[in-house]
């Protein structure tokens, strides 16, 4: 369960959720629009990872640790470790943001949902992130209801960089506005070097973990 915590983490340091979240606090209609780009990130996460989770019941013999899995493990710890490298050599490169990014101004609840399903499930970072965690959650010795709450406790923290900005503005309103703004300019100056070191930390994680298993 650690390694899929760890996992979450990965999805959670993520900028681009976390600034259209904040930017959608900006909206016409801040609170159902940001708390259905919520509610849909979330469901999102949780779905990928419990396909996985079933896939790898499907796959896995019960109390077994398969080689299969130390082979994803290493693999995708590997092409971690590339991306990472890859995004620390090109922190220094200005980038404009997304062309969603800009013309988010104008999203209610519907197109807010959307966006947030296409930067989970269409995502290929997330997905691969959270399928690795689902079948590390699978192939472990837990229940059913072991393997829910594993899943759930995933998610949770996955979304949990998205769950803050949002619930506080539901919860304290237009004085979070201000403070939510500036720690959006700061992701988006310093988003690569961030996401560089974290999936560079996972991405070793994964090969040890992977390497120790065959």
């Amino acid at each position: 369960m650690g390694e899929a915590l760890l996992l979450a983490v990965g999805i959670a340091a993520s900028p681009f959720p976390v600034v259209p979240a904040i930017l959608l606090l900006f909206t016409a209609r801040p609170r159902p629009t940001a708390l259905a780009f919520l509610v849909a990130w979330f469901a999102g996460i949780g779905v990928v990872a419990g396909a996985f989770t079933l896939l790898s019941d499907v796959v896995s013999e019960p109390g077994d640790s398969p080689t299969w899995l130390s082979w994803v493990r290493i693999v995708l710890g590997a092409g971690l470790l590339v991306v990472g490298v890859r995004r620390w050599l090109a922190r220094g490169v200005a980038t404009e943001p997304p062309g969603w990014v800009r013309s988010i101004e104008q999203a209610g609840p519907g197109s807010a949902a959307r966006l947030a399903l296409l930067l989970s499930v269409a995502n290929p970072k997330v997905v691969l992130l959270a399928a690795a965690a689902g079948l590390d959650i699978g192939a472990s010795e837990l229940t059913a209801a072991g393997e829910l709450a594993a899943v759930l406790a995933f998610t949770v923290v996955a979304a949990l960089s998205v769950a803050v900005p949002v619930l506080a503005y539901v919860v304290v309103g237009e004085r979070v506005l201000r403070p939510l703004a500036t720690a959006k300019d700061w992701l988006l100056r310093n988003s690569a070097a961030t996401m560089a070191v974290v999936i560079v930390v996972i991405g070793v994680v994964l090969l040890k973990n992977g390497i120790g298993g065959l």
